[in-house]
């Protein structure tokens, strides 16, 4: 057997460098592909196709929110507001909330004659983008001078505006906006319609499509994959690296001719783009908008994330994404299971979901603070500061000692 191993990794190492850098990511992309069609034969712990497709999108708001926390070191505990606006303009984009007007865009499974706006998904989920980045940028000009704790202040007032705003948003001035507590569904279907059906076969709309929750799947895949695709580049060119200086010292930043108000304000759109197109596409997948989906909580369960996979990590925060979503839509509720089968009693775990979140936080700084897979120079920095703080506490023992003699 130690043979073999040797054999095998002999022969791996005279494969070419690029080779054996992309193998291991290759591999993983294959797997996650093919996900949906393997997990039949898995064990029960594995999450459902329909939770998967939740686990990306979560994953992909998590990337966007590392952008602001993990790149430019901003601390943003309002990033809810940014997933209600995509999912509300996903809502008044391709549905009957406006009755009042019939237009239709591309619009696919739906007659023409339906009152409401129905344009096309695929252009309603670039406007979402596009409508949460100008968000960003007005919610950012006024509040990102600001820094440290009055910066996350600021930014959680706005996180309890924007949902307060969609629950009684169905009274302005005689104007139904937001439909209030019941939300806005229907939300029109995603799909390629029936001219490219007949054409290459592409499904003319996944709601009525017998593999529905795979074909979600597939395209959350695809959307985490540009968002990690855009992450890296982001964090690889002059404004991620601008990013970075400010996050380690921004008055030092400002005196190297880094532009602030700017650089942040690039942050906090980025952030405020992924944001908005993830809960679009979360607003279609569930084929409504609904205000329960928008509390503060929700801020705080993407900042975990990025704090349990390693602030800064595109890789670390992919892990610790889908790490804590599959804990809240699936873990949680089959290790309860679990544990009542055990203990022959029930046990509610899902029930102190946030308290077991919490708990998790507590370990990774006590154990791992720099996260579950760090950014190296975020590592590298909490190494440096442990020896620092060893060495000055090794000098003072042996100027006391010194001393006493």
């Amino acid at each position: 057997m130690s043979t073999a191993r040797a054999t095998f990794t002999e022969r791996w190492r005279q494969l070419p460098d690029v080779v054996q850098r992309l193998a291991l990511p290759a591999l993983v992309l294959l797997l996650a592909i093919l996900y949906p069609w393997y997990f039949g034969g898995l064990p029960g712990a594995f999450p459902a196709v329909e939770t998967a497709v939740i686990m990306l999108i979560f994953t992909v708001m998590a990337l966007g929110l590392n952008v602001v926390v993990g790149y430019a070191g901003l601390l943003d505990l309002g990033y809810v507001a940014f997933y209600a606006a995509g999912a509300y303009v996903a809502a008044w984009l391709a549905s009957v909330q406006f009755e009042q007007v019939t237009f239709h865009l591309g619009s696919i499974g739906i007659v023409d004659t339906l009152p409401g706006i129905h344009i096309s998904i695929w252009i309603v989920l670039v406007a979402a983008a596009l409508f949460t980045t100008i968000v960003g940028v007005l919610i950012g000009l006024p509040t990102l001078r600001l820094r440290g704790d009055y910066l996350a202040i600021v930014t959680l007032g706005f996180g309890e505006i924007v949902p307060q705003v969609v629950r009684n948003g169905d009274d302005f001035g005689g104007f139904d906006l937001t439909h209030g507590t019941f939300g806005i569904s229907p939300i029109d279907s995603i799909g390629f319609g029936n001219t490219l059906n007949d054409t290459l076969g592409l499904p003319a709309s996944y709601q009525t499509s017998t593999n529905r929750a795979e074909l979600f799947y597939l395209t959350a895949l695809a959307l985490l994959l540009f968002t990690v695709f855009c992450s890296v580049r982001l964090r690889d060119s002059r404004l991620g690296r601008a990013w970075i200086a400010i996050r380690e010292d921004e008055t030092a930043a400002a005196a190297m001719g880094v532009p602030l108000m700017r650089t942040k304000t690039w942050s906090y759109a980025t952030g405020a783009f992924f944001g908005g197109l993830a809960g679009a596409f979360y607003a279609v997948f569930k084929s409504g908008a609904f205000p329960s989906d928008f509390f503060f909580n929700f801020s705080i369960f993407i900042l975990c994330m990025v704090i349990l996979g390693g602030m800064g990590s595109v890789w670390g925060v992919i892990v610790g994404g889908l790490v804590l979503s599959y804990l809240d839509r699936e873990g949680l509720a089959k290790v309860g299971s679990f544990a009542s089968d055990v203990l022959n009693r029930p046990i509610d775990v899902p029930k102190y979901a946030f308290g077991v979140y919490g708990a998790i936080i507590v370990a990774m700084m006590l154990f791992r603070p720099a996260g579950m897979i760090p950014e190296k120079r975020h590592r590298l920095e909490i190494d440096e500061g442990v020896e620092s703080a060893a060495v000055a506490s090794a000098e003072q023992g042996g100027d006391g000692r010194r001393g006493d003699g």
